[in-house]
């Protein structure tokens, strides 16, 4: 008997919450509910692009330990000083890249942060309003 009582007054509860979580999201107004959704396509957007920043910064970064590996042989071989030249120069320009690259995508990163958090903020205020 008690049983039953719990798994009745769990599922009205569930379906209580269940409704009311509609009912609020049927309160936010067109606009406002346009403008969330405009913002949600925004942060996807911008994941899209920092998961394609980071694969990219992969690849630069296995193309630099590539590089450098290829100076060691050449170094071995007894390649030209000036051959050497300039791939220690050719591997400290792909550093400086890579570490502006990863720079930048802290920077994003951040931003994103941010952007999540006030989607958040706006979509708490829409239901309050």
């Amino acid at each position: 008997m008690k049983q039953n009582f719990l798994r009745i007054a769990l599922l009205t509860i569930s379906t209580l919450a269940l409704v009311g979580t509609a009912a609020a999201q049927r309160r936010i107004d067109r606009g406002e509910r346009r403008e969330l959704h405009a913002d949600r396509h925004e942060l996807r957007a911008d994941s899209r692009e920092l998961r394609g920043d980071r694969r990219e910064i992969r690849q630069d970064s296995l193309e630099r330990t590539r590089d450098v590996r290829e100076l060691r042989q050449d170094r071995r071989e007894g390649a030209s000083p000036g051959e050497l030249r300039a791939d220690r120069r050719e591997i400290r320009g792909d550093t400086l890249e890579i570490r502006g690259d990863q720079r930048e995508l802290r920077r994003d990163v951040r931003d994103r942060r941010g952007d999540r958090r006030d989607l958040r903020q706006d979509r708490r205020d829409a239901i309050k309003d």
